[in-house]
């Protein structure tokens, strides 16, 4: 069960509600040519593969990175978490062969959730960005969530090097000023923490994964 969620985290709720309502039937067939790094992060994580672990995905979309997961590590049980039922559809087809092993919650992640259980990795794949002004809170809240030794995955856009990159990105919910990876690196310890060159230079994207404190 989940307590009632803030007026100002329900305007953003809706926002991306409507925001990808029409997003979720394209978002499979455009966000290749990039969201960098999505595939490579999955194979970095410092788990075990067959030991049976619990992993979040936070904004977990269409369920391509649960896919992911469920094929690496076949005894993982695996939860995704994203506010929009229309990704969650696509994404309820897409893992129908690990449903036994998959839990997807239409809810948005914050410390008004009340879960059962500690995980042994949450992943953020281009959802930080996204989750404005609420992202700080998110990233405090979850160590709270994970296992002693846990690990945090970071994906996302870092930063633009072009202000009409910046501004266009605003519009389409994005904010890109390099706020998110300095306080990662100050509430987890960094096992990895990079910052790479997007598409042709007009912004970078960040990988990061840290260890629970």
């Amino acid at each position: 069960m989940k307590d009632k969620i803030s007026t100002s985290q329900e305007g953003q709720v809706n926002d991306m509600k409507s925001y990808y309502a029409f997003q979720a039937k394209i978002y499979d067939a455009t966000r290749w040519s990039f969201l960098f790094g999505r595939n490579a992060i999955l194979k970095k994580l410092p788990l075990d593969r067959f030991k049976p672990i619990e992993i979040l995905e936070v904004g977990c979309g269409t369920g391509s990175n649960l896919k992911a997961l469920a094929k690496m590590y076949p005894n993982a049980k695996l939860t995704g978490m994203d506010v929009s039922g229309d990704m969650l559809g696509i994404a309820k087809t897409k893992l129908e062969k690990f449903e036994n092993r998959v839990t997807l919650l239409e809810e948005p992640y914050g410390a008004e959730n009340k879960f059962d259980k500690k995980f042994d990795a949450i992943l953020f794949s281009y959802a930080l960005t996204m989750i404005n002004p609420q992202w700080e809170e998110l990233v405090h809240q979850t160590p709270k969530d994970l296992k002693d030794n846990g690990i945090v995955a970071v994906v996302d856009f870092h930063d633009a090097n072009f202000e009409f990159y910046r501004k266009f990105m605003r519009g389409n919910h994005v904010k890109l000023d390099g706020h998110i990876l300095p306080i990662l690196e100050q509430n987890f310890t960094p096992l990895i923490s990079q910052v790479r060159k997007g598409l042709l230079g007009v912004w970078d994207y960040m990988v990061f994964i840290g260890m629970k404190k």
